[in-house]
């Protein structure tokens, strides 16, 4: 993939939980773990090299930038870029029709969590 082209959905668990993460604002790669690996963080599992790969490809593809900003020297902090944004929610909204479609098969409750 070139540098800072979409790539196709639907991501990968991790990609979609690190922008997830991400999108409440900047983190350093500790709490980017923890939030992928709570529910509302799409309860994945990362391991610092799957992290950190990741981030790599993902800085490398666009989607994700160093923020700067650091609280200590071994502790690098991410943002998203404008078109990480852009990927996050095209992601989000084919998760929604997926899931719109499974209720409307009957395959889960209308209107609540299943």
């Amino acid at each position: 993939m070139a540098t800072g082209t979409a790539p196709a959905a639907p991501l990968t668990p991790a990609v979609f939980a690190i922008l997830l993460s991400l999108a409440e604002g900047e983190k350093h790669g500790y709490l980017i773990m923890k939030d992928a690996r709570a529910p509302q963080g799409g309860g994945v599992r990362l391991g610092p090299g799957t992290l950190y790969g990741s981030l790599e490809r993902m800085m490398r593809d666009g989607l994700v930038e160093e923020s700067g900003i650091s609280d200590d020297e071994r502790r690098r902090y991410y943002r998203l870029t404008h078109l990480g944004h852009s990927v996050l929610a095209v992601e989000l909204e084919r998760l929604d029709a997926a899931v719109a479609s499974a209720r409307s098969l009957g395959l889960l409750p209308h209107g609540g969590r299943s």
